[in-house]
């Protein structure tokens, strides 16, 4: 018989195989096929098994799944995401990224690794403020007045210490508890060092070994007991991590000194003292403990600096805003921002939500999402976003986006969906690690072996300490912690600079990258069109064009269609109603009017509608072509009865970004839909020798295909829809972020400027990320590589040097905080030149 359960607690491949895994090992089962994206669990067994056996297993597991009967509610990622950003907080992941972009919805530690969980940055869908009266916290208010029960004027809330903030303070307070334990641990077994130890003139050793032992009670079971608790899941589960080799190195020294204690005689000679005593190590374990306990203090303080990025983000988050209603102006909470409310914004406050200008002109300070310092100038229907800073001038906006759809929060969201992807280098690390602990165990019961049989006297005491120094100097967190540390800050750095990265394999190949693709229009121009000329060459008047154009355009979504209904506008041209209307990709638009077949666009269209070109209208066109201008026919019936001439401005930037890639070893081929001669005139100017024109999505698509089967590894820069399918094809797909929701969502990699001086910022930014993952590879397997042995007592035959477990606690502790460091580094690197 077969059964169909849903499964909770799923986010990724590693899940759907540990759940697959789990319940097959019920006895009765005979198969077990996990679908992820259904969330559900298609179980065949002999006889029926009940599904409280399930349910146990899964718990007993420890991961964090759990099954139900079907028809029960599933949780999913969506879900928890959106419960868990109610206060812009509460979402938390591994920072090793062990399970994928699973989250969590409590602060705890990783159930692979044992790491603390860390909390993901999100914008709150509510910025409100609130006040609260400070005689009776129980009142709370949306706006300031006085307390309804004493009177007293409200206060504004302090906002909630973040998880990632309490994590570290409980850390600190424990850190100093073993700390002040520890101290006095340490100072009486190191006072054996002192000829005539003045300690023993008080009391006898064996009871010094007692206090030592009281003392550390607080530190083991206490400070530090979360180390053994992670490590008795670790070997539960078999998910061997750093924790292990913690717990079985410290606690094989603490429990052998209380033992030793217990039962003197049980020991050989080679482990006792001059008066009998056994040789205990309760400072080794303490002092261990507390330094592995100060690494993670260290590393939960540098984790909060990895991600300041996004919390800088979070603050430019305005809290209020000027609602005006019907002339008058109201402060409201952001939250009470609805689409289509009108709102005033004074100089120098930040704009609330994203929305187009509808009265005044400004100049905007968009560098905190952006990354370009010098204001722009904005005017009526221009575009603005939450955030970004108003300059000396007032003026009047329409909200259009609010909440989760800002730009603000959705720069936010996505670089926390980057921070917590997986590079594919990162593979090389999680390779590694899978066999890691399991060597370094293997490598530590020999060390005990060789120092046991061959060690000089004593050999026991030299085989115990030598192979608990190889427990604790080995260190898979430095290993882990390697790649996602360096994409965690690289990422938010490309945010700063106005590149949004949506996932880490982007940042990896964007380093590999040797062809660029570019559109021409709103890529290399600035996607600004204006109509220059209205041809006629007919006995229709120019009026009766341009009526034409404007009812095949008011449908229209391509960026040139705007510029004509602008200009129509503008002439107030008669609007008139266009049927059968239809979008020709790559070639124009077409409809009919009180029955007429109507039609615009290119020389393909044309053609399309069987109109022919006459030579003197050809050669009047490509005088204009021949200036970078594209000229788009109309066609009544199969007649061409006219022509429209748009201009669209080159790009400042486009000339000196193109010559930067190219510098950089990088090809780059101009791809668009315009015709030959419009091509000619923009390569012409920016030195590019290498172009298509008349391109239409799918010839766009097959040419990154080719150049793809040639062996390169290609980018593609666009912002329009018929981008989009060659955006999704290519190796690492650019979006313009001034383009179409659909060439974003394409894309890899968006812009937020929009100009290709940002491709020149991911590139260096993709190299200064590659180099410092490597940077940190090479130190954690250095590391490691060079410390186990040393640990081992290789160095002892020839200069008699030891590595005391104590050291090696602490060489471990700073690997970890090393690599973090390093990875910090990336925040000052210099991606705009």
């Amino acid at each position: 018989m077969e059964h169909t359960y849903p499964i909770h607690g799923m986010s990724c491949n590693g899940c759907r195989a540990h759940v697959e895994k789990t319940l097959s090992k019920v006895d009765g089962v005979s198969s077990v096929s996990v679908d992820l994206d259904k969330a559900e669990a298609t179980i065949a067994m002999d006889s029926h098994i009940s599904l409280e056996t399930f349910q146990e297993a899964l718990a007993a597991d420890g991961g964090g799944y759990s099954i139900h009967k079907p028809g029960d509610h599933q949780h999913t990622k969506e879900e928890k995401v959106k419960k868990a950003t109610g206060q812009g907080t509460g979402t938390f992941y591994c920072p090793m990224h062990c399970e994928g972009d699973k989250t969590y919805d409590k602060p705890g530690d990783c159930p692979v690794c044992g790491m603390d969980l860390v909390e993901e940055q999100n914008l709150s869908v509510s910025n409100s403020e609130q006040w609260t009266c400070p005689m009776h916290p129980e009142v709370i208010r949306d706006e300031p007045g006085s307390c309804p029960i004493c009177g007293m004027d409200l206060v504004p809330m302090q906002p909630d210490t973040s998880a990632e903030e309490k994590t570290y303070k409980k850390l600190l307070r424990k850190f100093w508890i073993a700390f002040g334990f520890t101290l006095p641990i340490f100072i009486i077994a190191m006072s054996e060092m002192i000829p005539n130890n003045p300690l023993y003139n008080l009391l006898e050793q064996k009871w010094w070994n007692w206090i030592q032992f009281l003392l550390s009670i607080p530190v083991v079971f206490y400070a530090t007991w979360v180390f053994f608790q992670r490590a008795y899941r670790s070997v539960k589960t078999w998910n061997l991590n750093m924790f292990t080799l913690i717990g079985i190195g410290a606690g094989v020294a603490w429990i052998f000194s209380f033992f030793g204690m217990l039962f003197p005689d049980f020991f050989p000679a080679q482990f006792k003292t001059e008066t009998g005593a056994v040789h205990v190590y309760f400072e080794a374990a303490t002092v261990i403990l507390t330094l592995v306990l100060m690494g993670q203090v260290l590393e939960a303080r540098a984790h909060s600096r990895t991600n300041t990025a996004v919390k800088e983000l979070l603050k430019l988050a305005p809290n209020k805003a000027l609602l005006v209603v019907n002339g008058e102006e109201k402060e409201v909470s952001i939250d009470k921002i609805k689409k289509g409310d009108i709102l005033r914004v004074k100089p120098g406050e930040k704009i609330p939500v994203d929305g187009a200008i509808i009265e005044g002109d400004t100049s905007v300070d968009e560098s905190m999402i952006s990354g370009e310092p010098v204001p722009v100038s904005k005017t009526v229907a221009d575009k603005v976003n939450s955030g970004t800073i108003n300059g000396n001038q007032s003026f009047l906006m329409e909200a259009e986006k609010v909440g989760n759809e800002t730009l603000l929060s959705q720069i936010v969201k996505m670089v926390n969906d980057a921070s917590r992807s997986r590079a594919p280098i990162q593979n090389l690390a999680d390779k590694v690690s899978g066999y890691f602990v399991p060597v370094v165990v293997f490598i530590s019961v020999v060390t005990f072996i060789v120092w046991a049989i061959w060690g000089p006297n004593p050999a026991y005491v030299f085989a115990l300490v030598n192979a608990i120094s190889v427990l604790i100097i080995a260190c898979p967190c430095a290993l882990g912690l390697a790649t996602p540390m360096s994409i965690m800050v690289g990422v938010g750095s490309g945010a700063k600079n106005g590149v949004l990265i949506k996932n880490a394999e982007a940042l990896e190949i964007m380093d590999k990258v040797d062809t660029l693709i570019v559109d021409k229009t709103g890529t290399i121009t600035e996607g600004k069109p204006t109509v220059e000329k209205i041809g006629v060459v007919s006995d229709l008047s120019e009026k009766d064009v341009l009526k034409f154009i404007v009812a095949l355009n008011n449908q229209s979504e391509h960026p040139l269609a705007a510029a004509t209904l602008k200009y129509g506008k503008e002439q107030q041209a008669e609007v008139v109603t266009i049927e059968k209307f239809n979008a020709v990709t790559g070639k124009g638009v077409e409809g009919e009017i009180k029955g007429e077949k109507i039609r615009l666009g290119n020389e393909k269209m044309m053609a399309h509608a069987d109109a022919k070109i006459h030579k003197n209208i050809a050669d009047e066109v490509l005088t204009y072509q021949k200036e970078g201008k594209t000229v788009s026919y109309l066609a009544v019936g199969t007649t061409v009865v006219g022509y429209v001439v748009i201009g669209d401005k080159i790009k400042t930037t486009s000339a000196q970004a193109i010559k930067e890639l190219q510098d950089k070893g990088i090809a780059v081929i101009m791809l668009t839909g315009d015709n030959r001669e419009t091509a000619a005139a923009v390569a012409k100017q920016l030195n590019l020798t290498d172009f298509k024109a008349g391109m239409l999505p799918e010839d766009k698509l097959n040419e990154v295909k080719k150049l793809q089967d040639d062996g390169h590894i290609v980018a593609m820069a666009g912002d329009g829809i018929n981008d989009a399918p060659a955006l999704a094809q290519s190796n690492v797909g650019i979006a313009m972020g001034t383009g179409t929701d659909v060439a974003i969502e394409s894309a890899m990699i968006t812009l937020v400027k929009g100009d290709l001086h940002g491709i020149v910022k991911a590139r260096s930014l993709s190299e200064a990320v590659m180099k410092n993952i490597k940077q940190n590879l090479f130190f954690a397997l250095i590391y490691n590589t060079i410390g186990i042995p040393i640990a081992a007592g290789v160095l002892f035959p020839f200069f008699g040097m030891l590595l005391s477990p104590m050291i090696a606690a602490l060489a471990m502790s700073f690997s970890s905080v090393s690599v973090i460091t390093n990875a910090l580094r990336l925040k000052s690197v210099k991606i705009d030149s």
